[in-house]
């Protein structure tokens, strides 16, 4: 019998991401993150792996540069104005093809903002928070032990496409306590990656070229052939990574649009509305890009559905990729406020009976 123990979702993130294989973190202190890089502070020494404090967030991000580089399995994480600072960093990395895991436990902004949660982050984590024409592969999770399912697992993704990985966690997440099963430890087999790109040391003779990590491209020709790489990389992402849930759908008036914890007041809601006679569904997004796009059509374009309605801890990000996927076949209306408030499962309810008598 598995067994389950009460884990606060920082630390869980945590571990998950040691039994996933990460052997290095670099970090810098911001709440609501700070467990992460504390809890790896006591437990990488203790499997052989390295901490290191950065004097900054922008230091921290290009330490995971230099690690990725190296073909090690590295993690960062910070709270949504470290990840702004760590921005250039994260570029690089992208430009240069490396693999990494990121992880952002949002707090309400702009600028410094708050330390509550917030969904504040859609935009500069789905669109691309740096410069250039780069995609990070962003996850969603609605639970601690989704995060933790995900972060075990993320690792791999991003040494299967060459590319960072970003969590995109509420802050709700990230200090809530939840029942959860953790996975067991990945063998040395399961996460050593041939990775005949990195630079891990070259000799004359040793029969390979020298490796050279670099996202500079003077010359018009290469810069081209890398975002050619990049670009077809994307498209097969988006082929083979989405990922999603259908609540309730079949036969439902209003579908509802959320992802992370306002997801699980949606899931009130609806269940609140159900025992009224309303049918109300839902998709969440688990992949916030690769967006579910065609699944929220599908979802939408039911012929019982009348409107849509996206719900988030923001003034209004995810809505946007919701109506392009829906690409006006029906309205898709929004409920969220600004900073940290979050809407109540009356509130939604409110909102949905509204929708149906307009």
């Amino acid at each position: 019998m598995t067994t389950k123990q009460l884990m606060k979702g920082c630390e869980a993130i945590a571990e998950a991401a040691l039994r996933g294989g990460c052997r290095y973190f670099f970090g810098y202190p911001i709440t609501p993150q700070n467990d992460i890089p504390e809890y790896m502070s006591a437990r990488l020494p203790e499997i052989g792996g390295v901490f290191l404090q950065a004097e900054s967030e922008i230091a921290a991000s290009n330490m995971v540069y230099g690690a990725a580089g190296a073909g090690a399995r590295v993690m960062t994480s910070s709270s949504s104005p470290g990840i702004s600072l760590k921005q250039e960093g994260i570029s690089t990395i992208a430009g240069a093809e490396l693999p990494c895991v990121i992880v952002n436990v949002m707090r309400g902004g702009p600028g410094i903002g708050g330390i509550q949660a917030s969904q504040g982050d859609y935009f500069q984590s789905v669109k691309g928070g740096g410069h250039g024409d780069y995609k990070l592969i962003v996850f969603g999770p609605d639970s601690v032990q989704e995060a933790i399912d995900i972060v075990y697992g993320a690792f791999d993704i991003a040494d299967k496409y060459r590319t960072p990985v970003m969590i995109l966690a509420d802050g709700l997440i990230g200090q809530m306590m939840e029942p959860v099963t953790m996975p067991e430890f990945k063998s040395d087999e399961e996460i050593k990656v041939e990775k005949p790109w990195a630079a891990t040391g070259w000799h004359e003779g040793c029969g390979r070229p020298r490796a050279i990590i670099n996202s500079l491209y003077i010359e018009d020709e290469a810069l081209e052939a890398l975002h050619e790489r990049l670009q077809a990389r994307y498209r097969i992402i988006e082929q083979n990574e989405v990922r999603y849930e259908y609540y309730n759908i079949e036969d439902a008036e209003v579908i509802l649009i959320a992802y992370g914890t306002i997801s699980r007041v949606c899931r009130s809601a609806i269940d609140e509305l159900a025992e009224e006679g309303i049918k109300v569904g839902m998709v969440r997004p688990i992949t916030l890009w690769p967006f579910p796009s065609q699944a929220v059509l599908d979802a939408v374009a039911q012929p019982s559905v009348k409107k849509a309605l996206a719900v988030e801890i923001s003034a209004g990000q995810m809505v946007e990729d919701a109506r392009l996927a829906v690409n006006g076949l029906k309205e898709v209306a929004f409920l969220g406020y600004p900073g940290s408030k979050i809407a109540t499962v009356e509130e939604i309810i409110a909102k949905v009976k509204a929708l149906r008598e307009e």
